[in-house]
Parts: structure tokens; C-alpha cells; sequence
């Protein structure tokens, strides 16, 4: 920032089909200065930069620049792209997965902390209003049991990694995040069907205290499909967050249920907001306003962790 203006001067490094989506937010941003991006691709870099109204710039001339930076490129970029920020003094927002390893995340989380730059990890889910609802539901007593599945037809980009590191991840975040930690053991099962990495998977999650979740994700599906199952002492949630629906069979629940005497059905829905959006706007307000980091290092390096432990179990088997 400078001392006559307030906003946030922000680069973003790595331009492609997500990274551009963040130079468009960026841009109609009012606490943001967008001062130019990067991608290895210039051609790329000129036709967003034009439709956002900024200039592409080599990744050093644009991290000299700016204040914080996104770090939108590809995964086996981040710890570089991002290493080089952090050390120059800059915030940083980097896209899921956090690093390629658990050492290179270990790293980021280290420099920030040595330098005092905000750290926020693209776990967008967190910043969903399905999230949201689905934490602010009464529940079914105490949840035991986690069924998360997230399909999509294929499409050929974030081939690069694994469906595990491109959609899985998301759901391990949330799940753990619900579960309020770590699993003990994982087991899982995937094949590669038109990629070189796995492109669908399903993995076995075993919690402390006898709770367990099963995850499916495919990038190779027939159709998409994304829908949450919480089974609980005293009932389950059933989401589906392509319909916006949530549905909680409880203890007092508000909709009677004539099998089950006390028992009934709550029902809800939402409308969906902006949550690139809200993650963006979280990142600002942690670096402008010193406001918590909502997804930090820690958080994405725990999903890491667990996503690796995933591919790992698949190679196994």
C-alpha cells in the first residue's frame, strides 16, 4: 500500500481457467489495486490482462510490485512461485493443494510465520453458503458417520494431478473440518481411465472415537453429482448441493415422521452467493485488517496430508 492509497496491490501468477476467474474478481474489487499478472503462457497473460485492465508482467517485476499475490499456476509451481513471494515480504493466497509435499508445505508455513505474511490456502468450499448451512443445521445427535460423493463428467484440464488433488480434496477439507480432525487410518481405491493420474477414487476415512466417513470422487462420471450424507445417534442429514437441499431426520425435527414417535424431518434451502468472492474477500481482510486467516497454511497442509495418504493407499492396492 502506499500512503495515498489504501487498497491492496495485488498480482496474480498463473492465469489459466481458475486463475482467471480470480483476476476478474480482483478487478471489481474495491480494496484491491490489481497492479498486473503472470503466466508462462504470454498470449494467455495479454487476453486477460486486457479484459481485466491490467498488464502481464514477468513473475519477478509483478512479486517487486505487489503487496500480496495469488498463486494460481499449476501445482508443481506453488512452492516456487510461492517461496519466492513469502521471501520478498509478501502475503500470499495459494489454490489447493497447498504444495506437492508435506516438506514443501512445512516450508511455506515456516516462511510465513519467520516473515509475517498472511498465508490462506484456496480451500473454497469453506466460504460456500452450503457450508454454511450445512454447519448451522441442527444434526442428527452426534455424527458417526460421513457419505461424501463429487462427480463431474470429463473435462480436460487439471490433469496434472490426480482426482484426489483436483476434487477429492475438497471433500476431505470439509469432512475434517466436520469430524474436527485428523483420520487414523486410510484405505482407498482409484484407476486411471483418461489421464495418467487417478481420475476416480474412493476413500475409507477412519476417525478417533469408532467414526468413519467414505468419500467418492470421479472426474470421469456420467453426470455431476454432489451430495453430503451424515449419519448420527439420533438421526442423519441428507444434502444435496446440487438442489440446494438439506434435509435433517432428528429428535423434535419439525416435520412428523409417524414410524418414529419424536422424531421428525427439518428442511432447508439456500441461495448460493459468490464464494470466490467471499475466499477473496477473507484473504483482504486478513492482510488489510489483520482479521484471521479462515483456511491458513496449517489447514491446507492437513488436507494435503491426507489426500497424499489417499493416492498413496490407491498405489497400494
Amino acid at each position: 500500500m502506499s500512503a495515498t492509497d489504501s487498497r491492496l496491490a495485488l498480482g496474480i501468477l498463473g492465469v489459466g481457467h481458475f486463475g482467471r476467474f480470480h483476476a476478474l474478481k480482483a478487478a471489481a474489487n474495491p480494496r484491491l489495486r490489481l497492479v498486473g499478472l503472470h503466466d508462462a503462457d504470454a498470449a494467455r497473460a495479454a487476453t486477460v490482462g486486457a479484459e481485466v485492465g491490467t498488464v502481464p508482467m514477468e513473475a519477478a517485476a509483478l512479486i517487486a510490485a505487489a503487496d500480496a499475490l495469488i498463486v494460481a499456476a499449476p501445482t508443481r509451481f506453488h512452492f516456487a512461485l510461492a517461496e519466492t513471494a513469502l521471501a520478498a515480504g509478501r502475503h500470499v493466497f495459494i489454490e489447493k493443494p497447498i504444495a506437492a509435499t508435506l516438506d514443501q508445505a512445512d516450508a511455506l508455513i515456516a516462511l510465513a510465520a519467520a516473515r509475517g505474511r498472511v498465508l490462506q490456502v484456496g480451500h473454497i468450499e469453506r466460504f460456500s453458503a452450503a457450508f454454511r448451512a450445512v454447519t448451522g443445521a441442527e444434526t442428527g445427535g452426534r455424527a458417526l458417520s460421513w457419505d461424501a460423493v463429487r462427480a463431474a463428467p470429463f473435462r480436460p484440464r487439471s490433469l496434472d494431478v490426480s482426482v484426489v488433488l483436483d476434487l477429492m480434496i475438497h471433500d476431505l477439507d470439509l469432512v475434517m473440518e466436520l469430524a474436527g480432525g485428523e483420520p487414523e487410518r486410510v484405505e482407498a481405491v482409484g484407476a486411471a481411465v483418461a489421464s495418467e493420474h487417478p481420475d476416480f477414487a474412493v476413500a475409507r476415512l477412519v476417525f478417533p472415537g469408532r467414526r468413519a466417513a467414505v468419500l467418492t470422487a470421479s472426474r470421469v462420471s456420467l453426470a455431476m453429482e454432489r451430495r453430503l450424507r451424515v449419519l448420527g445417534t439420533e438421526g442423519e442429514m441428507a444434502v444435496d448441493f446440487l438442489a440446494r437441499s438439506l434435509a435433517v431426520l432428528r429428535r423434535g425435527g419439525a416435520e412428523a415422521v409417524a414410524a418414529m414417535p419424536g422424531s421428525g424431518i427439518d428442511r432447508a434451502t439456500w441461495t448460493d452467493h459468490d464464494s470466490l468472492e467471499a475466499e477473496q474477500a477473507a484473504f483482504v481482510a486478513a492482510c488489510l485488517d489483520g482479521a484471521p486467516v479462515v483456511v491458513d497454511g496449517a489447514a491446507g497442509r492437513r488436507a494435503l496430508k491426507v489426500a497424499l495418504a489417499v493416492e498413496a493407499a490407491i498405489r497400494a492396492g
